[in-house]
């Protein structure tokens, strides 16, 4: 069934999406069923199949899917991501950018969709792995500044960024003070954008920050003992979140009622 709106003519981009039990494909499954043409974009040759995975999911539920493989913390990939978006669904205009571009990093390392996402596990006490705080904010930061940059001169007014942040943006949680600190900045730069892309274009810029959701974000193994502290804080419900709920919260701001809520 579908829900109490219609996508159906918009185009969107949703960063991150090629796992199917990730929360960027819970976006753009829940944009899809309700009639958008989607790109899912993933980065590596390997999550190719799953990429092409999600894409079945979301033609099975009515929508238009292209898989689109490109990494956005470069201007370079960002830039691409936009140019075949619109060559493959034959467009001129992106109505839509939702993303969490999500990684989860080898276990070596100690740790673990804008939704282009990656994070890590790096306790103030251990020695910095410059590496890989560099590589945090360059994917969750100027990842988003390079997307929106790349978008913004295809999208009409009326269009809708949806960035994905985290509550770890707002509070402490051990030993992920990267990661939280760069969700931190991407909440800044929506509020920013908010104000530039409202009144310059018609746009709204919004975040979504999930609490604890059962993905491969979490570490293997330990996705229950790191999820019970979070789900023990949370308000809305005694479980994790899912895919889907991301998705439908995504879905709230992107239908056309919801032109007023910006930042």
């Amino acid at each position: 069934m579908l829900d109490t709106l219609t996508l159906q003519g918009k185009v969107a981009i949703v960063t991150g999406s090629g796992r199917e039990n990730g929360i960027g494909a819970g976006i753009a499954l829940a944009l899809a069923r309700n009639g958008a043409s989607v790109v899912v974009n993933y980065v590596s040759d390997s999550s190719k199949h799953r990429a092409e995975n999600v894409c079945t999911m979301l033609r099975e539920a009515g929508g238009k899917a292209i898989a689109i493989q490109a990494s956005v913390d470069t201007t370079e990939g960002a830039k691409y991501l936009v140019d075949k978006t619109l060559e493959g669904f034959g467009t001129d205009h992106i109505d839509i950018l939702g993303g969490l571009l999500g990684q989860t990093l080898p276990s070596e390392l100690t740790g673990v969709v804008n939704n282009a996402a990656t994070a890590f596990f790096c306790p103030i006490t251990d020695e910095p792995n410059v590496e890989q705080l560099t590589k945090v904010f360059q994917l969750n930061v100027l990842g988003a500044f390079y997307m929106i940059h790349y978008v913004i001169a295809h999208m009409p007014p009326g269009g809708r960024i949806i960035n994905i942040s985290s509550t770890n943006a707002k509070r402490g949680n051990v030993a992920v003070s990267a990661y939280a600190a760069s969700k931190a900045a991407l909440d800044s730069l929506t509020w920013t954008w908010a104000g530039e892309l409202g009144r310059s274009k018609g746009i709204t810029v919004n975040s979504v920050a999930p609490g604890p959701v059962r993905t491969e974000f979490y570490p293997k193994g330990q996705e229950d003992e790191l999820m019970k502290a979070e789900v023990d804080i949370t308000r809305a419900a005694d479980r994790p979140g899912t895919p889907e709920d991301i998705g439908d919260a995504v879905l709230l701001l992107v239908q056309e009622k919801s032109r007023w809520i910006t930042g």
